[in-house]
């Protein structure tokens, strides 16, 4: 199955209008569809496709079974002699030989280049040196290199100044969003409601794998309870296998630090006291590595009353997955080998209405460019769209909002919804934050409310709201 990504295929495809080679470079989160991508282009080019794939930095793998591994997978897609390298310049010597080979449309793919590069320091250099005076020169080629460990591709290509000026087309992969994530259902997508959707979306996001390992068949609350809390699930298990192989040797303090942000954003002075650590570089590069990775966002939007940067911005987590593994499926472990969720209905899991309202913000805020048009914001320009929480010194000074769209002269107060039955209390709730942002007098104020529920007869009625957003309008 392949659905969406129409721009992403389109920026590779206008490659082939040049004449002469590009470098590519893809990049992001594990399971959201990079090789995939990269395929699928290869498919509708119908062009020579070589196709290597790094080893997982398993046990036992170092530069040699890299080496051995490249040589093997080049002689098997193009049929030159099985001949290993005694290094990375002779590998990319005779990948280049085997290309050069043959003339016509050519894409040469190196995915997880960070898994094949890492046992040899001088790889990035040896690589930029095989474009330069190889690669570069032969027409109608298109050479995409591909990775998971984000810190690797930005440190050694994307942000090396060997690499300035060489590379043509740069994609970093994200979720997918809502409107292509329904096509998973497949021909049952009609008749499943959107509400059993978001059910299942809200644990895995716009993961493509996540969603290709789901069974159209079966509904969202046997989906979860087989991928996430059965101890063959295959959830139950990917977050040690993501985390193993973008973070390695770091995974524990990675995993602390996500650990403390499940619960809230936090900023780097709150974090570092609840990991009883210091707050330095290490931290704030540990954090960097995270964003990248795709795990944490950062909430640094504009204070609403002046305009200017907040002082202090939070992290949070912005992967649906891993949240609620962290707060879910963690915590369950011992209950979940012992094969005590077998039977056992979603919905009567403590605190999995509230933990669902958590993820439909989360999932909101990833789907972001389809509810702006919805808001009356399609064609506008933002100089902040984020969550926004400012502690009060006092009791009732403090406000805290879902999600903020900010121009120069008016802000959108976005309230996020999931229950089975909106109360019309949601109003006065919006209207006492309006109250404490203190805006300036000439910004104008706007208030919506994005929910996947039942609205109580007022909110309608009251017509408090600017914009109803039920959240099947964003899967159009």
């Amino acid at each position: 199955m392949f659905f969406g990504r129409k721009e992403e295929l389109s920026a590779l495809a206008d490659l082939w209008g040049k004449n002469c080679s590009s470098l590519a470079v893809c990049s992001g989160r594990r399971r959201v569809g990079k090789s995939t991508l990269v395929e699928e282009f290869a498919r509708r080019s119908g062009c020579r496709f070589i196709e290597i794939v790094g080893l997982s930095p398993d046990e036992g793998v170092d530069n040699r079974a890299q080496l051995r591994n490249f040589c093997e997978r080049l002689s098997v897609q193009t049929g030159v002699d099985e001949e290993h390298a005694n290094g990375w310049a002779k590998a990319f010597d005779a990948l280049y030989a085997a290309v050069n080979e043959k003339r016509g449309k050519t894409i040469v793919f190196l995915d997880e280049i960070s898994w094949m590069g890492a046992f040899d320091k001088t790889f990035p250099a040896l690589l930029k040196t095989a474009w330069d005076t190889q690669f570069s020169k032969r027409e109608k080629l298109i050479f995409v290199v591909c990775g998971s460990v984000s810190t690797w591709i930005n440190k050694n290509i994307l942000r090396s100044k060997a690499f300035v000026g060489r590379i043509s087309c740069s994609l970093k992969l994200e979720e997918m969003p809502l409107s292509d994530c329904r096509e998973f259902w497949g021909s049952a997508k009609d008749r499943r409601s959107v509400h059993e959707m978001l059910d299942l979306l809200c644990v895995t996001g716009g993961i493509p794998k996540y969603l290709t390992e789901m069974r159209p068949s079966l509904s969202a609350d046997e989906n979860i309870r087989k991928m996430c809390f059965t101890k063959e699930g295959y959830l139950y298990r990917d977050f040690d296998a993501i985390f193993t192989d973008v973070f390695a040797k770091t995974v524990s303090d990675k995993a602390k630090i996500l650990a403390c942000v499940a619960e809230e954003p936090q900023s780097v002075k709150t974090l570092a006291a609840a990991l009883g650590c210091v707050s330095n570089g290490h931290l704030s590069d540990s954090l960097g590595e995270l964003v990248e990775a795709g795990f944490l966002s950062v909430d640094e939007g504009l204070n609403p009353s002046s305009a200017k940067e907040a002082r202090e911005v939070r992290y949070r987590i912005c992967d649906n997955y891993v949240r609620f593994y962290l707060k879910f499926i963690l915590p369950r472990k011992r209950a979940i080998e012992r094969g005590a969720y077998k039977f056992v209905s979603m919905d009567r899991v403590p605190g999995w209405d509230s933990m669902m309202g958590l993820q439909f913000e989360t999932l909101v805020r990833n789907n972001l460019s389809a509810l702006l048009p919805l808001v009356g914001m399609g064609n506008t320009v933002l100089t902040s769209a984020a969550p926004y929480v400012r502690r009060g010194k006092r009791k009732g000074e403090g406000v805290q909002i879902d999600l903020l769209l900010q121009t120069r002269k008016s802000v959108c107060i976005v309230e996020i919804k999931r229950r089975k039955l909106i109360p019309a209390s949601v109003q006065d709730d919006v209207r006492d934050k309006i109250r404490r942002l203190k805006l300036p007098r000439d910004i104008s104020v706007r208030a919506a409310l994005v929910y996947d529920g039942e609205l109580a007869p007022e909110i309608e009625e009251d017509n408090y709201f600017d914009f109803l957003v039920p959240a099947e309008r964003l899967f159009e």
